[in-house]
């Protein structure tokens, strides 16, 4: 079993298309420029200029009294989790959410949590559903401490979580003194597909994160929000987990760069999915989930050609996706052109076309 990433085979052609996933962007010209010219100081004993600049902006985006900046959003989950969590407690959270499905188990390994998973269509869960799980306290079970949602939700599809939904989840959550966290991975998307503000969709829940290193372009970091008491407990765990930083500004100013220059146009990426899915369902034998925001979930029907027979196929025509889910995934982002979803389906159509023709399958991606 190997758990390293395995680089790519050098003799496989250069990627042209990547719709692996929107943290596959690369940092432009005008964003290094930032970088480079960022102020900066040592961010662990909080003399980093540019650092203190983009939580503070954070923090008043999403109605908060105070942020932190991390080197990842899976950080902030686990950082998040374990300040709100004592060992032996229990998050709810959806079946598919990334804390249960893509974070190695980590908030059972580190901090002795489990995670009840609740059922729910395109990665949500209902009010019912929430109600249905709480228990009252007893000592032979978990205390149940924290309920977390993913907004937008990956595995579900990018789906979109209402504002009603969330304020109704908050509501149940506070009723039963139980702690709220937002997975806010792609939450920026989440608010322009719907018009709702970062502070309307964020209010309510003790703890909220933003990732800069998916469709707002930066090459890493991620903030999470809350109290200040809520923060300064974050601290420790950022402490413990290895995550205080030193010269961090440099990369904390191509966050603020993002947020002065990619949110606005998240809305073309939810077009190109969206024109990437239309496509895809005018072919035979594709069925499409219909896309909320950037993320484009399709199947094959049958079991000829196989989902990872058309990634290998399309790698070997440089173009990437991923299988996630059992499910085929395409992620738009701000590398990804119009031009280049009508070149990605022209090659689909061929290659289904010639089904027969396909390469023996490798490893899947995602």
């Amino acid at each position: 079993m190997v758990y390293a990433p395995v680089p790519d085979d050098p003799q496989l052609p250069p990627i042209r298309i990547n719709l692996l996933s929107d943290t596959q962007t690369q940092p432009s010209r005008a964003m290094r420029e930032a970088m480079a010219a960022a102020v900066v100081g040592d961010e662990q004993i909080g003399a980093d200029p540019t650092v203190n600049a983009l939580c503070d902006r954070v923090a008043e985006l999403l109605g908060k009294e105070a942020a932190v900046f991390m080197a990842s959003g899976t950080i902030c989950n686990i950082a998040a989790t374990l300040s709100h969590c004592r060992a032996g407690d229990e998050i709810l959270a959806h079946e598919s959410a990334h804390i249960v499905s893509l974070e190695g188990c980590t908030h059972a390994a580190l901090g002795g949590l489990q995670i009840k998973a609740l059922p729910g269509a395109a990665g949500q869960f209902t009010a019912e559903t929430l109600r249905a799980a709480l228990r009252p306290p007893d000592r032979h079970l978990a205390k149940q401490t924290l309920v977390s949602v993913e907004q937008t939700t990956n595995l579900g599809g990018g789906t979109v979580w209402s504002l009603a939904a969330l304020t109704e989840i908050v509501g149940i959550a506070k009723a039963h003194d139980l702690a709220t966290h937002m997975d806010g991975a792609r939450l920026l998307n989440a608010c322009v597909a719907s018009g709702v503000s970062p502070r309307a969709m964020a209010a309510g829940w003790d703890s909220v994160w933003l990732d800069f290193s998916k469709g707002l372009g930066a090459p890493l970091g991620a903030v999470l929000a809350g109290s200040r008491a809520f923060i300064d407990e974050v601290w420790r765990w950022k402490q413990r987990l290895g995550g205080s930083l030193r010269q961090a500004g440099i990369c904390a100013a191509a966050c603020l760069y993002a947020l002065d220059h990619h949110v606005e146009r998240l809305a073309d990426d939810h077009r190109h999915a969206r024109l990437l899915a239309d496509g895809l369902a005018a072919i035979g034998g594709i069925t499409v989930q219909r896309p909320h925001t950037n993320l484009v979930y399709f199947e094959l029907a049958g079991s000829e050609p196989s989902n990872a027979q058309l990634v290998t196929a399309l790698r070997e025509r440089g173009v990437l996706l991923s299988i996630m889910g059992g499910r085929l995934r395409a992620c738009t982002h701000l590398d990804v052109t119009a031009a280049m979803i009508h070149d990605t389906l022209h090659i689909i159509r061929d290659l289904l076309a010639g089904a027969d023709r396909l390469p023996i399958a490798q490893p899947a991606l995602g």
